[in-house]
């Protein structure tokens, strides 16, 4: 929970918006607006993950970015174009491809 809000936290509401489209809205309706349900019901379990992960994300992705000396992910960008962690390699890669498996955790964790 962030201060100064108290409950139901962001995490909470977003929940509880699910779990009526999956129990009432889903079961209720057919067609068009039944797949439209699935879909908003699907979106909410990606705000979930990224309200659960995301912080924990945040601070790994910094440090991670801040081991290669870089700010954020646009000065990253610009020394990889600019050649200037071509002998790191590999350490660019690992920082890239730990990038990748934050944001399948959030987007779709099959996909990992």
């Amino acid at each position: 929970m962030t201060a100064p809000h108290d409950v139901p936290t962001a995490a909470e509401l977003v929940e509880a918006v699910r779990e009526w489209i999956e129990h009432d809205v889903l079961t209720a309706t057919d067609g068009r607006l039944k797949f439209h349900a699935r879909v908003a019901a699907g979106m909410l379990v990606t705000v979930e993950r990224e309200l659960a992960l995301g912080p924990q994300q945040a601070v790994d992705h910094a440090a991670r970015l801040a081991d290669l000396g870089c700010d954020d992910d646009a000065e990253l960008a610009a020394r990889i174009r600019a050649g200037d962690l071509d002998d790191r390699y590999p350490e660019v890669l690992d920082v890239l491809r730990a990038t990748v498996a934050d944001k399948l955790a959030v987007a779709n964790p099959r996909y990992s």
